[in-house]
């Protein structure tokens, strides 16, 4: 018996995990996973702890770096919109976008012409309508296919569709989200920021939190322990018995609740892990 049986710990990836937002002041590569992170993941699951990633990536935006992180439970990826088991190479969990979500994209694409659009096929393929550098950018990171659309229809985009994200200033981001509420399609979808330029489409109930206690429920753990730093992860934070989080976190996690800890950079899970080996009894 180890110490952690029973016990699941999810974290987010990008800033939480890996400090990525070096990439956005230039830099060609982030640096890699924090030494502390992954011997503290090591500890975990040698003491019986079950250990994954939950990320806002899709599947194929992140098979490369899953590769890099010990785990021993299924991942979730598309921002709560599937769960994976990395080791068998198999969805446990796979979730799509309603029919007629084509046609409603078109329609937020017509109405908000500033706004850029990346649609996730649950592939390695991702198309983007007027991509902007930062899509650019993130296809570099990511490694996906892009493929340039001129306008989103029927002739140019075929479902199932894994997720939706749309890219482009908070304000116009803000406007599109309301008006999407506005006509009803918070019943069908999740509409939850990732960052400030950045809006996610995922079917409803899909999202980090519904998926991190089907996991935990998957998993036959009786505790759910989850770090996160940008919007997308507070239903995660929220569903978690104990929820920490990076100090490098946007402001809304950092008041959240949850126990804050070092930056990202200097290996904050092994913080967080630090201190529930301090906190849990043998």
């Amino acid at each position: 018996m180890g110490k952690f049986d029973s016990l699941l710990f999810l974290s987010d990836y990008d800033n939480t995990l890996q400090f990525t937002g070096v990439l956005a002041s230039g830099a060609k590569s982030p640096p890699p996973i924090h030494p502390r992170n992954l011997e503290a993941i090591r500890y975990w699951m040698r003491e019986g702890g079950r250990f994954a990633v939950a990320t806002g990536r899709a599947l194929g935006a992140f098979l490369q770096q899953a590769k890099l992180v010990p785990m021993n439970a299924p991942g979730i990826v598309d921002n709560g919109g599937a769960i994976y088991d990395f080791s068998t190479e198999r969805y446990v969990v796979k979730t799509v976008l309603p029919e007629g979500s084509v046609e409603r994209l078109a329609h937020i694409a017509g109405r908000f012409p500033r706004l850029s659009l990346e649609i996730y096929h649950g592939s390695r393929l991702v198309q983007a309508l007027r991509p902007v550098d930062w899509i650019y950018a993130h296809s570099k990171l990511t490694g996906l296919e892009l493929q340039v659309i001129d306008r989103v229809s029927e002739e140019t985009v075929s479902p199932p569709l894994a997720k939706a994200l749309f890219v482009g200033d908070k304000a116009d981001l803000a406007a599109a989200r309301t008006l999407m509420l506005e006509e009803g399609w918070g019943r069908e979808y999740e509409l939850i920021y990732s960052a400030d330029n950045l809006l996610e489409m995922t079917v409803a109930g899909a999202n980090k939190g519904e998926m991190a206690k089907r996991l935990k429920d998957i998993c036959g753990c009786n505790r759910l322990y989850c770090a996160g730093d940008q919007a997308n992860d507070l239903p995660m934070l929220q569903a978690a018995d104990r929820a920490f989080v990076p100090s490098n976190s946007i402001p809304e996690v950092l008041s959240s609740g949850a126990t804050v800890v070092g930056h990202c950079v200097d290996g904050a899970v092994a913080d967080m892990i630090e201190i529930l080996d301090r906190k849990i009894q043998p």
